[in-house]
């Protein structure tokens, strides 16, 4: 089997919040858990989760935007979360990111040339001017976007134009991985399938590699090669993707396909699971979906289930009854 390009091991994410006058105690919240992912070249890797189940908190680590409490992360082999930023320079051109809102990720003083010649200023202090311009006009050609953008300020274009001029900035250093952060939900649903089909194109073109954070399971089905299902910070369940939609293993993966609306059967009230969602500042023992798990035994509540291939198939699930 390949090597992964980025590995993640045992990584951990806590989060001190300010202490109430009143109180001794330090409260943390607990962002990551133990979070295992190796992901492998030219796959695109779909992190899915309800809102503040630690995706982007995930991507973020990665990217180095954050720094983990614990755990290690790893880009082709090298350990990086553990370098100072003069060592992580290089490291930084080969990895880029996609954030979520296209009206607040870009500079709105800066014109679309200098948006675009920023990265490659700062992490390719070796290229010439005219070098920098002819890596510009090559990734505005690469992404759709017309040469006549590049003196053009953000707020001229529309929230697609946008993303792909957010695009071409991540793409503009030839990366071979790419975060994309939820990059089509804040956009309409016609420009989200252009986006992902000029996503889809590129990675084909170039060979990128994704890690594709989203709350949107109907995008998965079509645009992922595997998917890790995640909450309350915690995998808890990581598959290749058509298997997660024939034959899901956790409960909470099954709870999450329900959810999606459906044209058949006369109505679209999506299933309600009794319970509430745990505090992740005080997150329950064993594991964190039993509170509202519909099979949840009594070892359920007392022991943490771990990640593990269920027999008779190739997924892995936390769950002590997914078979």
């Amino acid at each position: 089997m390949t090597d992964p390009i980025v590995e993640t091991r045992g990584l951990e994410m806590r989060f001190a919040l300010p202490t109430h006058f009143l109180s001794r105690e330090k409260p943390v919240l607990h962002a990551l858990s133990g979070v295992d992912v190796a992901i492998r070249p030219g796959e695109t890797f779909c992190v899915v989760g309800e809102s503040g189940c630690g995706k982007t908190t995930l991507g973020r680590a990665i990217m180095g935007l954050l720094t983990p409490s614990e755990g290690e992360i790893y880009f082709r082999g090298e350990r990086i979360d553990t370098m100072d930023e003069a060592a992580r320079k290089p490291v930084r051109a080969d990895m880029q990111m996609v954030f979520q809102n296209p009206y607040a990720s870009l500079n709105p003083r800066r014109n679309v040339f200098e948006t675009l010649a920023e990265p490659i200023r700062h992490l390719m202090p070796e290229k010439s001017g005219r070098e920098v311009r002819a890596q510009v006009e090559e990734v505005l050609d690469a992404t759709g976007c017309d040469q006549s953008w590049q003196r053009r300020l953000p707020h001229e274009f529309s929230g697609g134009q946008r993303q792909r001029i957010a695009i071409a900035r991540a793409l503009v250093t030839n990366p071979a991985f790419i975060v994309a952060d939820e990059p089509i939900s804040a956009l309409d649903v016609s420009i989200q399938a252009q986006i992902l089909n000029l996503l889809t194109d590129l990675q084909a073109e170039r060979g990128l590699t994704y890690l594709f954070i989203t709350h949107d399971l109907s995008v998965v089905e079509h645009f992922g090669t595997r998917v890790a299902v995640m909450y309350l910070g915690q995998i808890m369940e990581l598959a290749e993707t058509e298997t997660i939609f024939d034959d899901p293993k956790h409960p909470y993966t099954q709870l999450l396909l329900d959810a999606i609306p459906k044209l058949t059967g006369g109505s679209f009230d999506a299933p309600r699971t009794p319970g509430e969602l745990p505090d992740p500042v005080n997150p329950p023992p064993g594991c964190p979906f039993a509170p509202r798990c519909p099979i949840a035994q009594d070892i359920c509540r007392a022991e943490r289930p771990r990640l593990r291939v269920i027999p008779g198939s190739t997924t892995e699930a936390a769950c002590h009854f997914a078979e």
